[in-house]
């Protein structure tokens, strides 16, 4: 069997603020395909991390190779264009707009006869959303944002969806449904999703691949199976999530 190719290397990336430095020579990959995760605590440098592959940090250093181009070397406007949607910590829907003008935004890149047809394809997966297309999107809850936020990264057609802190303010039920259908989009679609997350137990169930963070550094990786085994992530990260 061939392997698997790679979408995304990152090796050797670091990135500061200002003097204080955020990320320290980062190496990771995603496959074409699959669902990366990356689990650390509140600090540990995972939304630096998605900001400096989306093109928000001034000057990282390293290389970051997609689809045989170095993100380093583009503005953030074509790195959505060549294929990346950056879902943000904290969701950033537009909260006067309704559902459906936040999805015609998500496809901003694209034809928008195209986006229109996709719109129902997307939403197929988040039937909440579908009966409140109207609705505004500051009236959702938590838990519906983070779906809308997901489908409208969904509607750039990208080939690689980042997601950053999904489950932040989602009740638990809704936590569950949500991290199923990231598993349902990327065996429908093919997509490859990279995921930054503090609650390591429902990432590691839907991932394959995984990254431990602290202080900036990638400290521990290994596919997911094998880090949920680990003592390091069951003391740190899956103790008190019991």
């Amino acid at each position: 069997m061939l392997p698997t190719p790679v979408l995304l290397t990152v090796e050797e990336l670091s990135a500061s603020y200002g003097s204080i430095q955020a990320l320290h020579q980062v190496n990771l990959q995603v496959e074409e395909g699959q669902i990366a995760c990356v689990l650390g605590a509140n600090g540990a440098g995972k939304t630096t991390l998605m900001r400096a592959l989306s093109g928000l940090m001034e000057k990282p250093q390293g290389r970051t190779h997609f689809q045989g181009r170095d993100l380093l070397s583009m503005e953030a406007e074509d790195i959505v264009k060549y294929g990346i949607a950056h879902v943000p910590q904290g969701r950033m829907v537009f909260a006067q707009l309704s559902v459906l003008d936040n999805l015609k935004l998500g496809g901003y890149t694209r034809p928008a006869k195209e986006v229109l047809h996709d719109i129902d394809r997307v939403l197929s997966y988040f039937p909440r959303l579908k009966e409140r297309i109207a609705q505004r999107a500051g009236t959702l809850s938590g838990g519906e944002q983070q779906m809308l936020a997901i489908a409208r990264g969904l509607l750039s057609k990208p080939k690689l969806l980042m997601l950053d802190e999904p489950s932040m303010g989602v009740a638990p039920i809704l936590k569950e449904f949500i991290f199923e259908k990231l598993r349902e989009i990327r065996n429908a679609e093919n997509l490859s999703i990279l995921l930054v997350e503090q609650d390591a137990a429902l990432a590691l169930q839907i991932a394959d691949m995984g990254y431990v963070m602290e202080t900036g550094r990638i400290v521990l990786k290994g596919p997911c199976d094998e880090l949920s085994r680990s003592d390091v992530v069951q003391q740190a990260y899956l103790s008190t999530q019991n």
